[in-house]
């Protein structure tokens, strides 16, 4: 293999990896961002069940069949 080679492929791999590099700091920006996603739901979560907790009435587990609509 001549010099000229070894140094395209070098080359070709520096480029690739540079590549690389700038995907997985995107990715890793995408998982932040999913992250913070996910605590605000599981945040939202909790606070709709202190909300319906919080509210009068029936404390008894709802049946969701007891909702259907009258055509079912």
């Amino acid at each position: 293999m001549d010099t000229h080679a070894v140094e395209q492929r070098l080359i070709d791999l520096e480029i690739k990896a540079s590549f690389t590099e700038d995907l997985v700091e995107q990715l890793n920006q995408v998982i932040i961002r999913q992250q913070q996603q996910i605590d605000l739901l599981i945040a939202e979560i909790g606070r709709l069940r202190e909300a319906s907790r919080a509210q009068p009435g029936d404390s008894a587990p709802r049946n969701l069949r007891d909702e259907l609509p009258p055509h079912y």
